[in-house]
Protein backbone atom coordinates (compact mmCIF):
# COMPACT_ATOMS: atom_id res chain seq x y z
CA UNK A 1 0.00 0.00 0.00
CA UNK A 2 1.36 3.27 -1.12
CA UNK A 3 1.66 6.03 1.74
CA UNK A 4 -0.16 9.24 0.76
CA UNK A 5 2.95 10.97 -0.19
CA UNK A 6 3.72 8.50 -2.57
CA UNK A 7 0.19 8.74 -4.23
CA UNK A 8 0.02 11.96 -4.45
CA UNK A 9 3.82 12.01 -6.25
CA UNK A 10 2.50 9.13 -8.54
CA UNK A 11 -0.47 11.66 -9.13
CA UNK A 12 1.81 14.31 -10.10
CA UNK A 13 4.18 12.33 -12.24
CA UNK A 14 1.03 10.48 -14.20
CA UNK A 15 -0.90 13.87 -15.09
CA UNK A 16 2.76 15.55 -16.47
CA UNK A 17 3.03 12.65 -18.39
CA UNK A 18 -0.79 12.60 -19.66
CA UNK A 19 -0.22 16.50 -20.17
CA UNK A 20 3.01 16.07 -22.55
CA UNK A 21 1.49 13.42 -24.31
CA UNK A 22 -2.01 15.21 -25.40
CA UNK A 23 0.00 18.30 -26.15
CA UNK A 24 2.07 16.15 -28.24
CA UNK A 25 4.41 19.07 -29.03
CA UNK A 26 7.54 20.53 -28.05
CA UNK A 27 7.85 24.49 -28.63
CA UNK A 28 6.59 27.35 -28.94
CA UNK A 29 6.23 27.39 -32.90
CA UNK A 30 3.73 24.50 -32.30
CA UNK A 31 0.00 24.77 -31.52
CA UNK A 32 -1.33 20.98 -31.07
CA UNK A 33 -4.78 19.18 -30.07
CA UNK A 34 -5.10 15.93 -29.90
CA UNK A 35 -3.77 14.32 -32.58
CA UNK A 36 -3.13 17.63 -34.85
CA UNK A 37 -0.77 20.07 -35.47
CA UNK A 38 -0.03 23.62 -36.47
CA UNK A 39 3.23 24.06 -36.87
CA UNK A 40 5.48 27.15 -37.86
CA UNK A 41 9.20 26.87 -39.07
CA UNK A 42 11.72 29.33 -39.34
CA UNK A 43 12.59 29.74 -43.27
CA UNK A 44 16.44 29.02 -42.15
CA UNK A 45 19.04 26.70 -42.19
CA UNK A 46 19.47 24.70 -39.00
CA UNK A 47 15.67 25.12 -38.03
CA UNK A 48 13.43 22.48 -36.77
CA UNK A 49 10.17 21.60 -34.81
CA UNK A 50 8.89 18.62 -33.28
CA UNK A 51 5.28 17.59 -32.66
CA UNK A 52 3.49 14.17 -32.55
CA UNK A 53 6.57 12.24 -31.93
CA UNK A 54 8.54 13.47 -34.60
CA UNK A 55 10.81 15.96 -35.81
CA UNK A 56 10.39 18.45 -38.43
CA UNK A 57 13.92 20.03 -40.21
CA UNK A 58 13.62 22.87 -42.64
CA UNK A 59 16.10 21.99 -45.66
CA UNK A 60 14.90 24.51 -48.56
CA UNK A 61 12.05 26.61 -49.89
CA UNK A 62 10.25 28.64 -52.62
CA UNK A 63 7.67 30.51 -53.30
CA UNK A 64 5.16 28.18 -53.50
CA UNK A 65 7.37 24.80 -52.11
CA UNK A 66 8.79 23.93 -49.20
CA UNK A 67 11.95 20.97 -48.47
CA UNK A 68 11.61 19.04 -45.33
CA UNK A 69 13.69 16.31 -43.55
CA UNK A 70 10.34 14.91 -41.64
CA UNK A 71 11.27 11.88 -39.16
CA UNK A 72 14.50 11.05 -41.34
CA UNK A 73 12.51 11.31 -44.48
CA UNK A 74 13.05 14.09 -47.36
CA UNK A 75 9.40 15.24 -48.79
CA UNK A 76 8.60 18.31 -50.86
CA UNK A 77 5.33 19.98 -50.09
CA UNK A 78 3.62 22.16 -52.75
CA UNK A 79 1.49 25.01 -51.19
CA UNK A 80 -2.36 23.81 -52.21
CA UNK A 81 -1.36 20.22 -52.41
CA UNK A 82 -3.29 17.43 -51.13
CA UNK A 83 -1.27 16.37 -47.77
CA UNK A 84 1.75 13.76 -48.08
CA UNK A 85 1.77 10.49 -45.44
CA UNK A 86 5.22 10.32 -43.35
CA UNK A 87 6.33 8.84 -40.08
CA UNK A 88 1.99 7.99 -39.57
CA UNK A 89 1.35 11.47 -40.04
CA UNK A 90 -0.05 13.67 -43.13
CA UNK A 91 1.34 17.28 -43.62
CA UNK A 92 0.43 19.39 -45.31
CA UNK A 93 2.02 22.92 -46.65
CA UNK A 94 -0.75 26.04 -45.07
CA UNK A 95 1.65 29.14 -45.74
CA UNK A 96 5.34 30.78 -46.67
CA UNK A 97 6.48 34.00 -46.45
CA UNK A 98 10.00 35.23 -46.85
CA UNK A 99 10.71 34.28 -43.10
CA UNK A 100 8.74 31.11 -42.04
CA UNK A 101 6.55 28.33 -43.74
CA UNK A 102 3.43 27.09 -41.87
CA UNK A 103 2.21 23.73 -41.70
CA UNK A 104 -0.78 21.72 -40.88
CA UNK A 105 0.21 18.35 -39.63
CA UNK A 106 -2.33 15.51 -38.46
CA UNK A 107 -2.07 11.55 -37.46
CA UNK A 108 -2.65 9.66 -40.91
Amino acid sequence: MLKPTQRLAVVLSSATLLGALLAGCSSDNVSCGLDQCTVSIDRETNASASFLGVEAKFISADADTVTLDVAGEQISLTKGQQAVEVAGLQVSLDSVTSDKIGLEVSRA
